[in-house]
């Protein structure tokens, strides 16, 4: 239930995120937008027992956060040099990334019928993704930005690696979720520095300024709760396995919200997802 409501909010994230493309540079709006979920965040050290918990979480938390924050550094330096298309293919790639690093990390195995239903689940999203046009998938070539999206997809599967590793019992949610946007606003601002990109955060007034709230509060400081919640309960290969729906969610969410048509075709790849998401999830670590 936990991965449902923040698997459908991260979807509503990319239709609002592209209300805000173009306007800053998506690293400085991904911190800004962390920054101010910190801020609201610390209101949870007016208690004692987050303000004691603190100590023990901050370094783990900030590894997390680091490699949540490489996630997005490298997708938008990827987006410099790929396409939105090709990015949307290659997200398909994270839970089987997920899946192949659990063996090394915590020597789960990926059974043949596992396999098979990462294969069918990839099928159904490029379906989703490519609008179930043969020419546009014919069309797909890859390039140096989606070497560098690859390198980030990795970075994103480390995420929910660490996520479960780095978790401990007794750990408070709320507490670890600070820690990894603190972890990660250090990451992207030392970025900033390093690619020599400016803040601009005067530009986001008005309306924009409320879709970057949304942003802080909705997609980033609750979905990071939900996932902290679920990672220990369902692992990192099921946490993953969520991903596979986002495509279908952003083309429902779409249809009511920019009217956009969807195809018999891609109602077909929605329910494939939908139906491999379901067997991963029910699938024995």
């Amino acid at each position: 239930m936990y991965l449902s409501i923040a698997t459908i909010l991260i979807a509503s994230s990319f239709l609002v995120s592209a209300e805000l493309s173009g306007v800053i540079d998506s690293i400085s709006i991904t911190l800004y937008r962390f920054l101010i979920a910190l801020i609201v965040l610390s209101l949870i050290f007016i208690k004692k027992e987050y303000r004691q918990k603190l100590a023990s979480t901050f370094w783990r938390g900030t590894v997390v956060g680091v490699f949540y924050a490489l996630y997005f550094i490298g997708m938008f330096k990827a987006l410099e040099t790929t396409t939105v298309l090709n990015i949307s293919t290659l997200y398909t790639l994270i839970p089987f990334i997920t899946a192949i690093l659990c063996i090394f990390f915590f020597k789960e195995k990926i059974s043949k019928k596992q396999l098979l239903v990462y294969l069918v689940a990839m099928v159904g999203t490029s379906i989703v993704v490519f609008k179930a046009d043969i020419a546009l998938f014919l069309s797909f070539s890859l390039n140096s930005g989606d070497a560098i999206f690859l390198l980030a997809s990795i970075s994103m599967a480390l995420y929910s690696i660490f996520l479960k590793a780095l978790h401990r019992k007794g750990d408070k949610a709320l507490v670890f979720v600070f820690s990894t946007l603190l972890g990660g606003s250090i990451a992207m601002f030392l970025s900033m520095q390093i690619l020599n990109i400016p803040l601009e955060w005067h530009k986001i007034e008005g309306e924009l300024f409320y879709y970057v709230l949304y942003l802080a509060l909705a997609t980033t400081i609750l979905t990071l709760f939900l996932y902290q919640k679920s990672a220990a309960l369902l692992g990192s290969k099921k946490l993953m396995a969520y991903l596979y729906l986002s495509p279908a969610i952003v083309a429902i969410m779409s249809y009511f919200w920019h009217d956009t048509s969807i195809s018999f075709s891609v109602f077909v790849g929605i329910l494939i997802s939908l139906f491999a998401t379901v067997i991963l999830l029910k699938e024995k670590v």
